[in-house]
């Protein structure tokens, strides 16, 4: 994979640091696949990420949402001494992370069939809405036509 360097950017651009970290970390992010998980637009303004963590059980999986970010975090409990032949099933510690958009929260997460999905909605505040905005003219009752005459 191609790595790119954002020097010369960072010395003629102002507050998109945001946005070269994220590139950084999408970079870094290609190298581990595990767990599997898949991304879906359901709706609008409704999302799902569902991860496939096969051999974990609810308690050894912890869901945690900061600005902007949705994190996921696996770590089996103690192993029992098992004499594998083969071992197919990957129970091996994790941590995934998912950066949201802005106005974009996790709702809710539900674990079953050894999938766990997590809810996302988009949210924007009324406040930063589109809104009409009345324009301020002459009311209709004050305008004066004038008398055109018909061409002959």
């Amino acid at each position: 994979m191609r790595t790119y360097d954002f020097t010369p950017l960072w010395r003629s651009t102002i507050g998109f640091d945001r946005l070269f970290d994220f590139v950084e970390t999408a970079q870094r992010a290609g190298e581990d696949n595990y767990p599997p998980y898949n991304i879906e637009r359901l709706g609008e303004d409704r999302y799902q990420i569902s991860l496939a963590v096969a051999g974990f059980a609810v308690d050894e999986i912890s869901v945690t949402a900061e600005q902007n970010t949705v994190t996921i975090e696996g770590r089996k409990a103690e192993k029992d001494e098992r004499e594998y032949l083969y071992q197919g099933i990957s129970a091996r510690p994790f941590k995934r992370q998912f950066s949201l958009a802005d106005h974009v929260e996790v709702k809710s997460a539900s674990f079953e069939d050894g999938l766990l999905r997590i809810e996302l909605y988009r949210e924007v505040p009324e406040a930063m809405k589109p809104r009409r905005i009345a324009i301020n003219g002459a009311a209709p009752g004050n305008v004066q036509q004038i008398e055109a005459k018909a061409a002959a």
